[in-house]
């Protein structure tokens, strides 16, 4: 059976649109001028506010990995902030603990939550953002 180069690049983008992985929202660690600036351009902005040692966080870390690999959810940018090393960014995002997650409709805050474990809750704070 012989493939055209053409067809193996159809299929392998097929599969990674079918997957997700065309699609998956942005996700970069929280810097200021970025945030400013996307939420300059009006986009949808998820703030994750994490810490490596935290139990929660990495309950949450599967959930946003699945729910920002949908399509709804392909302009989302998201950005992380160690609750550790990054304390300018959680004076600026008024973050008093790590597990908070805050979504922004450009420049306003839209939505916020603190502990959250529960992939529907989630789902719909993240929604806001749209």
């Amino acid at each position: 059976m012989s493939y055209s180069r053409r067809g193996v690049l159809s299929l392998a983008l097929a599969a990674c649109v079918a997957s997700g992985i065309a699609m998956a929202a942005e996700t970069t660690s929280f810097a200021p001028t970025e945030f400013e600036a996307a939420q300059k351009a009006g986009k949808p902005i998820l703030v994750d506010v994490t810490a490596p040692w935290c139990p929660t966080c990495r309950a949450q870390a599967p959930i946003l990995k699945e729910l920002t690999a949908e399509p709804k959810f392909k302009d989302l940018q998201v950005f992380t902030v160690d609750f550790d090393s990054q304390k300018d960014a959680l004076q600026l995002l008024k973050a008093q603990r790590q597990s908070t997650l805050i979504v922004f409709k450009g420049a306003t805050e839209v939505g916020r939550s603190v502990g959250e474990r529960d992939k529907a809750s989630i789902e719909a704070l993240l929604a806001k953002s749209l």
